[in-house]
């Protein structure tokens, strides 16, 4: 799936042109041209910050459905943007985040001392 059908998906659900939803979001409407060209395949996190923002979702469910070399790296970082990917992916992980996410860095130091514990290393 190319970008461009992501996005005219995402209008459709929302109700609105492909170009009002580019004035909205605060996108260029040549850059949702190119988008359909298929000139340009891959929209920059900023881009998808301000699309998710307007469509009410997450950077992630902005590119859901493309294939991998297509998303962006999250601030550049192929580490972060993997760590980004298990937490939308899988929702085990995502509970232990939501779990630990406000516990202080000794807390979370036991975590995971248990956890490897656990896991035997």
């Amino acid at each position: 799936m190319v970008f461009y059908e992501r996005f005219k998906a995402l209008c459709d659900k929302k109700g609105v042109t492909p170009s009002r939803a580019a004035i909205e979001a605060g996108v260029s409407k040549s850059l949702v041209s190119k988008w359909k060209a298929n000139e340009s395949k891959e929209p920059s996190p900023e881009v998808v910050r301000k699309l998710a923002e307007y469509f009410g979702i997450s950077a992630f469910e902005v590119l859901e459905d493309l294939p991998q070399k297509e998303k962006p790296l999250v601030n550049g970082d192929e580490e972060l943007t993997e760590y980004l990917e298990e937490l939308r992916t899988r929702p085990e992980m995502k509970m232990l985040f939501q779990l630990t996410k406000d516990a202080t860095k000794e807390d979370v130091e036991k975590a995971v001392r248990v956890i490897e514990a656990m896991l035997g290393k």
